[in-house]
């Protein structure tokens, strides 16, 4: 009799799914194929040559390099930051779940000027910065603090609804029966949460290679020096250079289909798990 009353009706659902299809299609899927046309509207070889190019090969290194650095250090805050929270109490505990969600609700824009009113040479920070010859702003630096201000939830947010539902029976019965600290994170912790990380650390590195709004207020826009390759598509098309500008895109594209196809091959082959951390 309930499920009766809260069916719907064959139309009403697939009129829902259309609707839910047409809003993909438009939003997402005719974007994404404008770009790769776009991109090869000159053919292949204008499309290979523009990675060819210096400026655009050190787009790319710095890209990946930011993410080589922010992805880890936000493994290793997340990791930690769920530790704490899961598994124990402690003042401000509260306060510190609602940090890890702060970058959400600010823009990435108003992170990146923190960083300049802290690191700038009018910043609080900027002339002790300066006297120890060690430039943070407009430079490699300050494009790294702003890209794991911006990731820092992914992988913390991941794991600690896990952690949090697995509790710490497991933990405590290795300790009772002498595995030291490590020995038990090794083998009880890291093995409970291994798919939910990785979950995390793909969306967290999708997010640093994709970041544009806190880098582009810390980089200074220095073409072969710090612009990754967000940045690098802008100042491509602002010169008109579409081809190129819609190359480099493509790239960006191919690597967030990538991560899709990752996410869904944990959704599929983990889906419980994954699962336990969205019911929270």
């Amino acid at each position: 009799m309930r499920d009766a009353a809260i069916a719907e009706s064959p139309w009403v659902r697939w009129l829902l799914i259309a609707i839910a299809v047409g809003f993909l299609a438009l939003f997402l899927l005719l974007p994404l194929l404008a770009v790769f046309a776009q991109a090869l509207s000159r053919g292949l070889g204008p499309y290979l040559s523009t990675f060819a190019d210096a400026d655009t090969q050190s787009a790319i290194r710095l890209t990946l390099l930011v993410a080589a650095i922010a992805v880890p250090l936000n493994l290793v805050f997340g990791i930690a930051a769920a530790w704490a929270i899961a598994k124990f109490s402690f003042p401000g505990k509260s306060l510190l779940v609602s940090l890890i969600d702060l970058p959400f609700s600010v823009s990435p824009v108003v992170s990146g000027l923190v960083y300049v009113l802290l690191f700038g040479a009018k910043g609080v920070l900027g002339p002790l910065m300066s006297d120890w010859d060690f430039k943070i702003i407009f430079a490699v630096p300050g494009i790294v603090l702003a890209t794991v201000f911006v990731t820092f939830p992914f992988i913390a947010r991941e794991l600690i609804p896990l952690m949090q539902e697995q509790g710490s029976a497991e933990e405590e019965a290795a300790l009772t029966l002498g595995a030291s600290g490590l020995r038990t994170f090794l083998t009880v912790t890291l093995p409970n949460v291994r798919w939910a990380l990785l979950y995390g650390v793909l969306l967290c590195n999708a997010r640093a290679m994709g970041e544009f709004g806190a880098v582009s207020v810390v980089s200074g826009h220095i073409r072969g020096v710090t612009n990754t390759m967000p940045l690098h598509v802008e100042i491509l098309y602002n010169e008109y250079d579409f081809v190129a500008a819609f190359a480099v895109a493509s790239l960006l594209a191919g690597l967030a289909l990538v991560t899709l196809v990752g996410k869904s091959v944990l959704e599929w082959r983990h889906g419980d798990e994954l699962a336990a951390v969205r019911r929270h």
